[in-house]
């Protein structure tokens, strides 16, 4: 099994979800309708790759897009969790990229199928080391960005989530259940576009994490 390093201890990866849809703007940058709840899917755990590892291509695909994120590891066990207590059982947080096969993934939805082959290839969710809760004040007020070649391709701040991350820890909770060890992407903002070998991703959060990724 995997592991992941949440404030300096490696810990074994759970399950893997993801939030699609939580940014108003990245909703209408992709002409998508604005959800009435959270749009859940996962990735296996065989997608993740860490600081150290280059994001690989795959071949089914000729549009890989970069989704910046904030990331929640999951600290205890949750089951119907309120917002009240929902960020008590957020034991660390860490930013990261979903990567999505948008060539395929536009295809899936055409036919009304799930988003996996798009969502779930290999390095497609790479992850920076977890930082402790309490390193983080307000979580409903981070800024966090992506710099691709050097260059600034994404800016987002939690504040402008469509469901808030205590929303998300709860609904999860009671939907599907949470346990240690998960982790939860929680949504891109705008700005998502393709890379192409040789990209050189840059994921920052001020004053908190920053990361690097290369592409194979």
């Amino acid at each position: 099994m995997k592991k992941i390093n949440v404030a300096g201890q490696e810990v074994l990866l759970g399950n893997i979800f993801c939030i699609g849809r939580n940014y108003s703007e990245h909703i209408k940058e992709l002409n998508n309708a604005n959800p009435g709840e959270p749009v859940v899917f996962l990735k296996p755990t065989s997608a993740l790759i860490q600081p150290g590892e280059q994001i690989q291509l795959p071949s089914f695909s000729q549009d890989i897009h970069h989704e910046c994120e904030i990331v929640m590891y999951i600290g205890k066990d949750a089951a119907n969790v309120s917002q009240e207590e929902a960020l008590n059982y957020v034991g660390g947080y860490a930013i990261g990229l979903d990567l999505t096969a948008r060539d395929v993934q536009t295809q899936l939805k055409a036919k009304g199928l799930p988003w996996t082959k798009a969502k779930g290839f290999p390095t497609s969710a790479c992850l920076s080391h977890f930082i402790g809760s309490q390193a983080v004040e307000n979580i409903n007020a981070e800024t966090f960005y992506l710099n691709v070649n050097g260059q600034k391709r994404q800016q987002g701040n939690t504040q402008d989530m469509i469901f808030s991350c205590a929303y998300i820890v709860s609904y999860l909770s009671t939907i599907y259940g949470l346990q240690v060890g998960d982790i939860i992407y929680t949504g891109t903002p705008a700005g998502v576009a393709a890379i192409q070998s040789g990209d050189e991703l840059e994921l920052v959060w001020p004053h908190k994490i920053t990361t690097k990724f290369s592409v194979a």
